[in-house]
């Protein structure tokens, strides 16, 4: 009997370690893209309604919530200089999942040229759709490092 509960314990865990791979394979897909400034690796793991919002604070310390169109981002990545090195470092994954839908944390350093830029953390809200995880919301906080 033991075996058996053993047995069914790890196939189910299994499935759990499987089902977290492909939603971070997704994130790494968009990181990927994002690094090589390829705005068509970003969108094939992004919903075509696709919102981003950040928390930040102004100058006076106060803090603000900015809201992005997923046009505009894209466009803005498409025109980073190609001689200009961007790299976001994921430093943790925590990821959380219920059937079709997944939430992923992931606090980050974002550097410029290989200088700290800013850091925070990354909120990812997906879905399954037909097989590949898609990221419909984004939502991260900045500070100056």
């Amino acid at each position: 009997m033991r075996k058996l509960v053993l047995l069914a314990l790890l196939l189910c865990m299994q499935g759990v370690f499987a089902q977290n791979k492909e939603i971070q394979q997704s994130i790494d897909t968009f990181f990927e893209g994002l690094h090589n400034k390829d705005v068509e690796k970003i969108q094939s793991v992004c919903d075509s309604e696709l919102m981003l919002q950040s928390v930040s604070r102004n100058e006076k310390g106060e803090v603000m919530l900015t809201t992005d169109q997923a046009s505009k981002f894209f466009a803005a990545i498409a025109a980073v200089p190609k001689e200009l090195e961007i790299q976001e470092k994921l430093l943790e994954y925590k990821i959380q999942f219920d059937g079709a839908m997944a939430h992923v944390w992931t606090p980050y350093e974002f550097y410029v040229d290989g200088k700290l830029s800013h850091k925070g953390v990354n909120s990812f809200q997906l879905y399954n759709d037909k097989g590949t995880w898609k990221i419909v919301y984004i939502i991260d906080t900045r500070e100056k490092a």
